[in-house]
Order: C-alpha cells, then sequence, then structure tokens
C-alpha cells in the first residue's frame, strides 16, 4: 500500500479532477460548500480500503474501535478470497488487499454512504461525516504520535464534521455526489495500489488469466516500493501539484471564488 499522505492527496486530486472536467453536468455544477463536502469524503474514502490491514492508517485512526473493525473485516476479506479463488490464485494468507480493494466494494460504499445522507436524522449522518474526516486529517500526517496528535487531530475533526454537517443538504442534488466522491476515493486507493509491486484485484470477480483475484498492475519497470524515494519524492509531489491544480478549477467553476483566470489553456 501506499503511505497515508499519498493516498489521501490522491483521492482529492481524483475528486478535484472529476468535477473539474465535469463541466456541463450536474457533478460539474457543485456548490461550493456540496465541493468541499466531497472533498473531505473523497480524501477520507483513499484511505478506506486499507481497513482490512491492522497496522494502516485507518485502522489505527480510531483506536480500539477502527482496530477491531479491522480485524473482523480482514477475516471477512480472507474468508471471501478462499472462498472465490481459482488454482491459479494464489494461497495467501490474511485479507489484505482482498475484497475492500475491488469496484465492488467501492460501488457498495458509495450507495452506503448516499443513504445515510439522503435518509438519516439521527446519529448516523453525524458518525459518517466524522469518520470520513478524521480520515483525512489523519491521512495527510505521513508520522505522527498518537500520545502528542490525538487531541488536536480530533479537535480539527470535529470542526471539519460540523462544517461538513452544516453545509450537507439531504434534499439538494450535492448530496447524492457525497457517494460518488467516496467511491472516486476508494477508485485513487486502487490506482495507486496498482502501482506498487503487489498490483490491486481492482476487477474482482472478473476472471482474468484464469484468476478471480487478478492483480492489476502496469509492467515491473513502472511499479513502485511503498514509502519508496519513488513515491516520496516524485510521485507524491507530482499528485499534490495535481490536487491543488484540478481544485483551483473547480472551484472556479462551482462559485468564482478564484479570479477568472484560464487554469486549463487547452479549454
Amino acid at each position: 500500500m501506499a503511505t497515508g499522505p499519498t493516498h489521501a492527496m490522491s483521492g482529492l486530486a481524483g475528486w478535484a479532477a472529476a468535477t473539474a472536467l465535469a463541466e456541463g453536468t450536474a457533478l460539474g455544477s457543485l456548490s461550493v460548500k456540496g465541493w468541499l463536502v466531497g472533498a473531505v469524503l473523497a480524501a477520507g474514502a483513499a484511505l478506506l480500503p486499507d481497513l482490512d490491514h491492522p497496522e494502516s492508517t485507518v485502522s489505527t485512526t480510531f483506536g480500539p474501535v477502527s482496530a477491531a473493525a479491522s480485524k473482523v473485516i480482514n477475516w471477512i476479506s480472507s474468508l471471501v478470497y478462499k472462498a472465490t479463488r481459482t488454482n491459479r490464485d494464489s494461497k495467501r494468507e490474511g485479507g489484505h488487499r482482498g475484497l475492500t480493494h475491488t469496484l465492488v466494494f467501492a460501488g457498495g460504499a458509495a450507495v452506503v454512504t448516499t443513504a445515510i445522507i439522503q435518509t438519516s436524522r439521527s446519529w448516523a449522518l453525524p458518525v459518517l461525516m466524522f469518520f470520513f474526516c478524521g480520515l483525512a486529517v489523519r491521512g495527510l500526517m505521513h508520522k505522527w504520535c498518537p500520545r502528542n496528535d490525538a487531541l488536536w487531530i480530533t479537535g480539527t475533526s470535529l470542526v471539519l464534521t460540523y462544517a461538513c454537517l452544516q453545509w450537507t443538504d439531504p434534499s439538494s442534488p450535492d448530496a447524492a455526489a457525497c457517494g460518488v466522491a467516496v467511491a472516486i476515493g476508494c477508485a485513487a486507493h486502487y490506482l495507486g495500489d496498482a502501482i506498487t509491486e503487489q498490483g490491486c484485484p481492482i476487477l474482482w470477480p472478473v476472471p482474468i488469466a484464469w484468476k478471480t483475484w487478478y492483480p492489476v498492475a502496469p509492467p515491473k519497470f513502472l511499479r513502485m516500493r511503498t514509502g519508496g524515494r519513488v513515491e516520496m519524492a516524485l510521485v507524491g509531489p507530482l499528485i499534490t501539484a495535481v490536487a491543488v491544480w484540478m481544485s483551483a478549477v473547480a472551484l472556479q467553476r462551482a462559485g468564482g471564488v478564484l479570479p477568472d483566470v484560464d487554469l486549463i489553456p487547452w479549454t
């Protein structure tokens, strides 16, 4: 898996690019507040698939609660892997890079998010928002000390949660885009994992080369090592630059909050 900051920033970059390039569609016509809520959800969701790994950023963000959830999801993922693998798939143990690393999971997460946002009137919506806000804040930190940093991470997450709740109108078209933001965040995670050494079984359960868990990946010379020099010195900064650029384009189109400058010269 790539590092937390790379994943979180890739989720934001994916959301920003999708909304910036979707001009003339519902996704490209969001309000500024609706776009910002989606940005937080996409950044947080970009860490969500690693809930199947006990030592991942998302599994350690909420202490014993997320740790327990990680163990359950890892167990379920392992069972699904063993039940659906073919003779060509590896006989690996554990559930990491299994069920939560597929488009099936991304679609399910999007549906659940949309359902909660459009129907919840009680505790579910605040919990959902706090969960994704916490992931977004925690994900942007590469190194952290639970004892020293937990308080300010919690405080920042609560402030973001309050803002997202105030900016989310379940009856507006922006609400439906929240599920799309989560799906984009998950997809960004998959693409990030696909360019690491292991690849990512994005297309499960579609059989490829007689494997239901085929690790989608580019040629080996284009893959990177998690946390290595390529990621930290090249991929991470490049994704950050794209995220900032596309966010500026999307926000400019959403409400003219930025100067009217042509940020995409070829359009």
